[in-house]
């Protein structure tokens, strides 16, 4: 099976197109070729298509659209819907991710719930980073705009953390809180954040209504025990040893996503969501496959 990646820029570390690397260096395993060739089997596209036909079946790919009132959320997803509607089948991240789409752009005949995968044999090759100052270790990392909530994820270390634990934020931070026992690395690469994440025994991302976060599923697959949020589709990959802060149930109406309200830390709860999901990447690849595979044989 030949397929044309479309809106994938595989020199760009940004969240969906590491995972669209993760997918160029596994399905080739599976017998998948990613040649641009003019006449593929088919297309999967990432998001959005700038082409007005295809000459084959359309797979979209899609983390996430846009519901943010403090922008024109409806032209942000116009082109996302056009996608949505010709697309052959639809690959949603998260169940999270489904239920908002087909709220806004109606329910697809043809879809599959693929959550994100973690490059396991990377991250077996990789050690761990040696920091002998904390008995401890807690790590964050994203890009960080509001609704990732840093603030949150720094005030719950800080209230839960012993005095011989530290904090490791990675990502670019425009205001810091200054404390002896947090530090800034700033961007790391994919395989330093891999040893990070393996040294840390926590890792916090307490961001609001976020997909099917790579970082987590990363930190996961690395031995972390994930602190999250309830609202949103993090939970979903988090595991069954995650904490989770339970937040009020959001309806999906559009919300001004960069003020994202407080968390109230007592809310702790057991992860409800319990999936036999393999999330390595081979797995993952493998579902990819079957789901566009069976379509195409269906066609046939």
């Amino acid at each position: 099976m030949n397929i044309v990646l479309e809106n994938v820029n595989l020199s760009s570390n940004s969240g969906p197109n590491s995972f669209g690397q993760k997918l160029f260096k596994y399905m080739p395993s599976l017998g998948v070729t990613f040649e641009n060739t003019p006449e593929p089997d088919a297309y999967l596209c990432f998001i959005e298509s700038g082409r007005r036909t295809h000459n084959a079946p359309l797979y979209q790919r899609l983390d996430g659209i846009y519901f943010n009132t403090s922008a024109n959320y409806d032209a942000q997803n116009s082109n996302i819907k056009r996608t949505y509607e010709m697309a052959e089948g639809v690959i949603f991240q998260s169940n999270f991710n489904k239920e908002l789409t087909f709220n806004y752009f109606g329910e697809h005949k043809n879809y599959a719930i693929i959550h994100n995968g973690a490059d396991t044999k990377m991250i077996d090759e990789i050690e761990k980073i040696n920091i002998d100052k904390y008995e401890t270790i807690w790590s964050c990392a994203s890009s960080w705009r509001p609704h990732k909530r840093l603030d949150e994820n720094i005030r719950y270390f800080l209230e839960n953390s012993e005095p011989e634990d530290g904090l490791i934020v990675a990502g670019s931070v425009d205001k810091r809180c200054e404390h002896d026992r947090i530090h800034y690395v700033g961007q790391l690469n994919t395989q330093k954040l891999f040893s990070l994440y393996k040294a840390s025994k926590y890792f916090l991302h307490l961001a609001w209504l976020d997909h099917c976060p790579n970082v987590v599923v990363d930190a996961k697959a690395c031995g972390c025990q994930i602190i999250c949020s309830s609202a949103g589709g993090t939970k979903e990959v988090a595991g069954e040893d995650a904490t989770v802060i339970q937040e009020g149930e959001w309806d999906f109406s559009p919300v001004e996503l960069y003020k994202p309200p407080p968390l109230a830390f007592s809310n702790k709860v057991k992860n409800k969501w319990h999936t036999n999901d393999e999330y390595d990447m081979l797995s993952v690849s493998k579902k990819y496959y079957n789901f566009i595979n069976g379509g195409l044989n269906g066609r046939n």
